[in-house]
Parts: C-alpha cells; structure tokens; sequence
C-alpha cells in the first residue's frame, strides 16, 4: 500500500486485507484511516469478549485511546469548532466512562463529568487541557494497571509532555502535572530545558527519547516508540503463559499493525515514494 500511486490503488489492496470490515473504497484519507482504526477497535472487543473479566479490564486501558479520540471530537463539537463530526467510535464494554460523557451539553458539563469518573479532573475545560489530561490519565492509568506496559506507558508520557512544554510552550495544570510526576517524577516536569528533562526522566520512560537533542525531533522518538512495542509485544506473545501477558502482546502488535497500515494509506495519498523512506519512519 505504501507504494501504490494513489490513494484508489491503496484502497484496493486493502479492501482484500483483514481491514476491508467497513470500509468504503471511495472513502477519501481521512474516512480510510478512520475505518482502519474502527477496525482495529472491533478487534479489540472481539479479543476482550473472550476473555475472563480481569483480562477485558487490561484491554480497556490500553484501548483507552479511542475513549479519548470520541471526548476529542464531542469537546470540538460542544465549542462550536467541528462541522462535520465524525460518528463516534463504538465502543461497547472497552468504554470507561464514555455513555455519561456523550451526554454533556457543555464544556464546564464535560470537565465535571470527567472529574468524577476514572480520567480525573483535567484541571481547566480547555481542548488543550482536556485532550492533555485524558492522554496522561492514559498513560498513568497504563503504568498502574498493565505491569507488561510499564514502559510503553512511560515512554509515551515523556513524548508528551516533551511536546507539551518545549514545543507548545504549555504548562500541564495542576492536576494533570500531579499524575504525569507519579510516572515520570517532579524533576521532570519542573526543568527549564529539554537536555533537563531527558535527564530527570526515570529510565522506564527516558528510553523514549534517548538520542533526541533537540524537541523538534520528538517526531522520530514517535516511530521509535512504537519499534519498541512491536518488538516487546512479539517477545510477549512467546511462549505459553497464564497471565495477561499474551493478550497484552496481542494488543500491541494489532495495534503497531493499524498504525503501520494507516501510514501506508498516507503514503499513497502522497503519490507513493521509495520504499526505504517509509521504511525508516515505521
């Protein structure tokens, strides 16, 4: 897919692939990179239906991604900002508290439902705000809750947070700031360079950017970190355990797949390109 031509001679090739559930082939990028995720999506309740209610729990969190895309769109919705809103990702039992959040009719509504389910308070009713602190509840959330993720989820928080303060010139607020240092540390979040930063962070997550001189890069850091859960979701899925490790596996190379998948779609739509430039961002 990476290599057709167009965005169409993509289309065609995935429209025969495991990702075809949904999809229209006359969809243009966007709609084809969405149906990819929702499929991704279904997979994930598919494999989580199976499974002993601890082992759904795991799936959950670490589907947690597409809970905060739907506060995402419904957040732009409320201010006025989303005129062609997409349908929002069904989520079935991987929803943590999506059902009540749908309901909120306004900004102020939304952070105090936010405030009093699983995500936390985001601390200001701002996109920016919110969308920071669902992604750090996220990522804490991951830490606590799915041993096997640990550092996934502290490599994913540095990357944003990086992003955050040295590249948006962002400071988290006050709560968001209270859970990002329960992974990352306070060292962290209070330091006055990047070169500060990357030095604070426990190893668990400074892994994330670790050749990374400058935030500008942080892009980079982004397809390093998803090498690094590919890599750890196949060693997951060897052997044969009685825990959460295979299903964990199983979560992360499905969704390394999709991210792959829609890269590729990008790709085409681009005009398509040499193979080795594609293959050195994923």
């Amino acid at each position: 897919m990476a290599a057709a031509a167009t965005l169409d001679d993509a289309l065609g090739h995935l429209a025969v692939t495991a990702y075809r559930r949904g999809l229209d082939t006359e969809a243009g990028l966007a709609a084809a990179q969405r149906s990819v995720a929702a499929t991704l999506l279904w997979h994930l309740r598919v494999l989580a239906g199976w499974l002993p209610r601890q082992g759904a729990g795991v799936v959950r969190v670490l589907a947690s991604g597409f809970e905060v895309a739907n506060v995402d769109a419904h957040l732009r919705a409320l201010s006025g900002t989303y005129a062609d809103r997409p349908s929002p990702y069904r989520l079935g039992g991987l929803a943590t508290a999506w059902p009540r959040l749908a309901e909120t009719r306004s900004r102020a509504e939304l952070r105090s439902a936010l405030a009093s389910c699983a995500w936390g308070d985001p601390g200001d009713d701002s996109a920016a705000a919110v969308g920071t602190s669902l992604r750090i509840s996220a990522a804490t959330r991951t830490a606590s809750g799915v041993p096997e993720a640990v550092s996934w989820a502290g490599g994913r928080l540095a990357l944003l947070v990086g992003r955050e303060l040295f590249i948006h010139g962002r400071r988290l607020t006050k709560p968001s700031a209270r859970r990002a240092a329960r992974v990352l540390g306070s060292g962290a979040l209070h330091a006055g360079a990047f070169a500060d930063f990357r030095r604070q962070l426990p190893g668990t997550a400074r892994w994330a950017v670790e050749g990374v001189e400058e935030p500008a890069d942080l892009w980079r850091a982004e397809a390093h970190w998803w090498a690094r859960v590919e890599q750890d979701g196949s060693a997951l899925l060897t052997g044969s355990r009685l825990d959460a490790a295979p299903v964990v596996g199983a979560v992360a190379l499905l969704s390394t797949d999709a991210w792959r998948v829609r890269a590729a779609l990008e790709s085409a739509a681009r005009g398509g390109g040499p193979l080795e430039a594609f293959d050195a961002l994923v």
